[in-house]
């Protein structure tokens, strides 16, 4: 199955640090998504794919998304512009929230290849094995399979001090103390609020599991990269002190996060994920 003529970049999605669980064997991305193990392969403006149907492939990677109007937008300087035009195609992909929710937890403070490790290591133990084209693959564990785990289980996947928090948001999720999927439909402020109850969660994980999850696309995570970001080409927007002291911590405190936050979701209006996904992907790939 194919679809063509849609403005997408399949291997800059899949490598722009939003999804940790897909691998590229030759031409084709494989990825693990809820209980289905797909394949896509793009070749120029033609998107193929196999185990899985078009209209779960328009709704992952949001193909509904109007990319030409989203550029328009929020294309309001030449740095933005850059960044949309070198990483033309880079779509906001639809994870299922509860994935996204421990893979975030999972990636604080790690980068993508020990994100991926511990993401790998977790869903071998804990997952169910279902096979595909003769290779083995493990579908993400349930909220009821990691409530029940050990920490020492869960530290065996090399998650550190975050085993506690997954096996506590775990047993939350699986308890129906919170419906995920109950966040989509409140406004962004009250949904963060929300995510911020669980623990591990902060505004940065909020924020990353509002943006790839849960349609929330004036959500604008912030880490270190963003904060450069921020500093380089931004800065004018702030204080000169404040400026100064951001440019010589390697972190940030809770208010200053809220003031960066502020000013991407003020500046870039309510497509600003898109703004902080081709410019964090862009001063990562020209550092």
């Amino acid at each position: 199955m194919h679809i063509e003529s849609c403005p997408f970049n399949v291997d800059v999605t899949l490598c722009c640090g939003q999804v940790f669980r897909w691998d590229k064997q030759g031409e084709w991305w494989y990825g693990i998504v809820g209980n289905q193990v797909l394949k896509v392969r793009q070749t120029n403006a033609t998107l193929k794919f196999q185990n899985i149907d078009d209209a779960f492939i328009k709704h992952y990677f949001s193909l509904d998304h109007d990319l030409q109007r989203i550029a328009s937008e929020i294309g309001k300087d030449k740095h933005v512009r850059a960044a949309f035009r070198e990483f033309w195609g880079l779509r906001i992909v639809r994870q299922e929230p509860w994935e996204c929710l421990i893979s975030f937890i999972c990636a604080t403070y790690k980068n993508v290849a020990a994100i991926k490790q511990m993401l790998r290591k977790l869903s071998t133990k804990f997952g169910e094995k279902t096979v595909f084209e003769g290779c083995d693959f493990y579908l993400f564990p349930t909220p009821e399979i990691l409530a029940r785990a050990s920490l020492k289980d869960l530290e065996g996947c090399g998650l550190g001090y975050r085993a506690k928090y997954i096996q506590e948001t775990s047993k939350r999720i699986h308890t129906g103390d919170c419906d995920l999927e109950k966040l989509r439909k409140m406004p962004y402020l009250q949904a963060k609020k929300e995510l911020c109850q669980f623990p591990g969660v902060g505004s940065k994980v909020a924020d990353c599991v509002l943006l790839f999850s849960l349609d929330k696309l004036d959500a604008f995570p912030v880490d270190v990269w963003v904060k450069r970001i921020i500093i380089k080409y931004y800065s004018e927007h702030f204080p000169d002190i404040f400026v100064k002291k951001l440019a010589k911590q390697k972190s940030f405190s809770n208010s200053e996060y809220d003031k960066l936050n502020g000013f991407g979701r003020e500046y870039f209006g309510k497509y600003a994920g898109y703004a902080q996904e081709y410019l964090y992907h862009y001063e990562r790939m020209n550092r």
